[in-house]
């Protein structure tokens, strides 16, 4: 059994400031105000209109994520409607082969220190899953079947599409101090990416927890 951490990756290429340029020019259709447009105005522009809640415009820039987290967490995730996804399938994916290892991996939950006798509880009983699941094969279970038993710290990758407008909208809920641990664990990763990434449009998202800041 292999134990990793949680990862997310933007999977497009793209220049934060190309993508606020054409926010600009989108919106600015709203209020006939093209001509107005300078090298440097795309900042201020954004800016108010997310002051004014003006988010309609942030829609006309979609991109896509990919998530390594446990599966728990990825049903999180999936609750965000306006957007799109494909997830690896447990149904089809069988854990036995050669291209696994021979093994299940799962996501080490970032509430519970290495060490401590919780960990150790949680380890022992993926372990058990694991050992488990690989004998419900033997015995001549399909893996739709034999997932069954399959912890919800199993690793799975999730791609999400959303445009920036959904994407604020997630991180808004999910780095939240009410939002579930590892949810603001993937959350804070991306949103602290994002913030370097595309100027303006994240920087009044808080949030990022702790562990993310060193």
């Amino acid at each position: 059994m292999k134990v990793i951490k949680p990862s997310v990756e933007i999977i497009d290429s793209f220049d934060g400031l190309d993508v606020i340029r054409k926010l600009e020019l989108c919106g600015r259709v709203c209020y006939k105000s093209e001509d107005k447009i300078t090298d440097d105005s795309a900042y201020k522009f954004i800016q108010n209109i997310i002051n004014r809640g003006h988010e309609s415009v942030l829609e006309h820039f979609s991109f896509s994520v990919k998530f390594i987290c446990d599966r728990g967490i990825s049903h999180e995730i999936v609750r965000h409607r306006i957007a799109s996804y494909s997830q690896e399938s447990t149904r089809y994916c069988n854990y036995s082969k050669g291209q696994f290892n021979g093994e299940i991996t799962v996501i080490e939950p970032c509430f519970l220190v290495p060490g401590t006798e919780g960990y150790d509880m949680w380890y022992r009983a993926c372990l058990v899953a694991e050992q488990t699941y690989f004998k419900m094969l033997d015995w001549g279970c399909k893996p739709e079947e034999a997932r069954a038993v399959l912890p919800n710290s199993l690793k799975t990758e999730l791609v999400m599409t959303a445009n920036i407008r959904e994407w604020r909208h997630f991180l808004k809920l999910r780095t939240s101090p009410a939002a579930h641990p590892q949810m603001r664990e993937v959350a804070g990763l991306l949103l602290k990416e994002l913030k370097v990434k595309i100027p303006v449009v994240f920087d009044d998202i808080g949030g990022v927890v702790e562990w993310f800041d060193g």
